[in-house]
């Protein structure tokens, strides 16, 4: 599917006539469109249920409960995508990187990533690798119909921030001494991480994905300068790796307010915007030719209903001369969030925008 024309290659043409599809491609909507970061999560018992007994990582690679988890979403809330169901750390540890999600911690790996010995060991990723995310998708295009399924992945930042440090991390300080200190090394790193990365995308979209998020949740901890310098480059790659497919590509990161004309420049169709900076300020940073998403704070789903749609109004207003916008909340869902709050703010917006 072309991100500024008609459908093209494998992709599906059921969706491309849908209010997110057309939001990201900056055309007219009848309404704004809505999905939520995380919205297949903690904050659903259905969601609970399914997962009872199954680790994170497991439950990534079992193509019937991705198809599951990933429905369940679309199905209470009527958001208008699907965003597919796994984690940045999955391709990781599709080629052999010892890892594991622990509860209440985060990915954890057990040899981290300080040496170029250590560089050497992250080989290429292919199809085969992840042959549960092939099926995975086909049963979900299948089922979604209209409603585009997003694929994602994790920046090449993000994903070597936790291989450096060997978890996650407040300070980097691993991270960014291989970035001062063996910058070559360190552009190898990303690098590497770029084709890894790209490789993801490109099985998501060629199993059906409609579009595609690279997630840069840590970019927040750099200064425009070294984002520029260090970081950049292997983001910027990724984007061109799938530029081909013409899907729409959204590019998003906490913190990242600093960074927003950056993260457009690095290729992205979509800019995502955490709830830090109003959306038409955050359109003055990106510059033309760019949506924007964002950018509720997700904390405000635990006031009253009143507030809740008071600062959506603010959001709403703030993207009223944007170029495309799709609502989304500054960061994701959390998990002790009412689904029921949620279901009303898509009906809410839904119903505020309606052209």
């Amino acid at each position: 599917m072309s991100a500024n024309g008609s459908p093209t290659g494998k992709q599906p043409t059921a969706t491309y006539d849908s209010p997110f599809l057309k939001a990201c491609r900056r055309e007219p909507v009848p309404h704004t469109p809505v999905w939520f970061m995380r919205q297949a999560g903690r904050s659903l018992p259905e969601y609970r249920k399914v997962r009872e007994g199954v680790a994170m990582l497991d439950s990534c690679m079992r193509p019937e409960l991705v198809t599951e988890i990933t429905l369940q979403p679309v199905r209470r809330h009527d958001v208008d995508a699907a965003i597919f169901f796994s984690d940045i750390v999955v391709p990781l540890k599709a080629i052999g990187v010892d890892l594991d999600i622990k509860p209440g911690v985060g990915p954890v790996v057990e040899h981290p990533v300080r040496t170029r010995a250590d560089l050497a060991r992250l080989r290429d990723l292919t199809p085969e690798d992840v042959p549960y995310v092939t099926e995975a998708i086909g049963l979900l295009t299948a089922e979604l119909g209209a409603t585009p399924l997003i694929g994602f992945a994790g920046a090449p930042f993000t994903l070597a921030s936790y291989l450096v440090e060997g978890g996650p991390s407040r300070t980097y300080e691993n991270a960014k001494a291989m970035m001062y200190g063996d910058p070559e090394l360190w552009a190898d790193l990303l690098d590497r991480l770029a084709d890894i990365t790209s490789a993801f995308l490109r099985v998501q979209i060629e199993a059906g994905a409609s579009a595609v998020q690279l997630f840069d949740s840590w970019a927040g901890a750099l200064a425009p300068v070294d984002y520029r310098r260090s970081v950049m480059a292997a983001s910027a790659k990724v984007f061109r790796s799938v530029e081909e497919y013409g899907v729409p590509r959204i590019h998003f990161g906490v913190g990242t307010g600093e960074l927003l004309g950056l993260m457009g420049e690095a290729g992205a169709d979509v800019v995502g915007v955490d709830w830090r900076v109003p959306l038409d300020e955050a359109a003055r940073r990106v510059g033309p030719g760019k949506a924007l998403q964002g950018n509720l704070d997700p904390t405000v789903l635990f006031a009253t209903r009143e507030a809740v749609e008071a600062k959506t109004r603010e959001v709403l207003d703030s993207a009223a001369h944007l170029e495309g916008h799709v609502f989304n909340l500054g960061h994701g869902v959390m998990p002790s969030t009412d689904p029921d709050a949620l279901t009303r703010l898509v009906e809410y917006v839904h119903t505020r925008t309606a052209r």
